[in-house]
């Protein structure tokens, strides 16, 4: 069963989404509806898929996935709007997909059928492995923040801890850059997911780390990292 949740505060649509997911052929879907952001964060609930509008009174669809995204990292957030240019919506939230209004039957359905195509991927993932001074660590990509060059090591910034491994920088930006991993400055390795702003010559991360990004690097991170968005959302 797939756990999903709608939110808008427009009844009419919310019925019709209503309507299209329980007769979706797939596998069967829970609904729960909220008619504001406010009521979405409140409950806390998780859900696999969250059908999110955009323009709702009180807290904003933008808004109510900033403050989802504190407590639940997985969830697919699928934007419902009415706007057609949305490339950085996406830029804090990691939005999976989105729905122009009027809603079709079919784009719904094909938003679904990519979820769970994405979720069988993400049942299994790939492990890689490092050399660290602890031994052999074996860690999943989205589990790394960033990789930093530091007094003559390279430290590992992962979500359970901080590890260290004798490797060249280099190397790890080579390695890592199939995993959606790129090297804003010459002493780190970032991994995109977890970019939460650029600002100047900053880059804050969802951990609450700030990197560098170098001069020289500027124009083609930047342009890396809004092709991985348009292709992550």
């Amino acid at each position: 069963m797939i756990n999903i949740a709608i939110c808008d505060d427009d009844k009419n649509i919310i019925m019709q989404l209503k309507g299209h997911l329980d007769a979706y052929k797939g596998e069967g879907c829970i609904v729960i509806t909220y008619n504001c952001g406010e009521d979405l964060i409140r409950d806390r609930k998780s859900f696999n898929i969250i059908f999110l509008d955009i323009s709702m009174t009180g807290m904003d669809g933008i808004e109510t996935a900033k403050k989802i995204r504190d407590y639940d990292r997985n969830v697919k957030i699928i934007y419902v709007t009415n706007f057609t240019d949305y490339a950085n919506l996406a830029f804090e939230v990691h939005a999976f997909g989105y729905l122009n209004k009027p809603i079709k039957k079919e784009q719904i359905y094909k938003q679904l059928d990519e979820a769970r195509n994405y979720s069988r991927e993400a049942d299994e993932p790939e492990l890689i492995e490092f050399i660290t001074t602890e031994g052999v660590v074996r860690l999943l990509p989205k589990n790394i923040y960033f990789f930093e060059y530091f007094n003559r090591s390279v430290k590992i910034k992962a979500q359970d801890k901080t590890y260290i491994l004798k490797e060249k920088i280099t190397a790890i930006s080579r390695s890592m850059n199939k995993y959606g991993f790129l090297a804003p400055h010459k002493s780190f390795v970032v991994n995109l997911f977890y970019v939460k702003s650029i600002r100047g010559y900053d880059i804050f991360m969802m951990d609450g780390s700030v990197i560098p990004l170098s001069q020289k690097k500027s124009v083609e991170f930047r342009e890396q990292f809004n092709i991985f968005l348009e292709k992550h959302i």
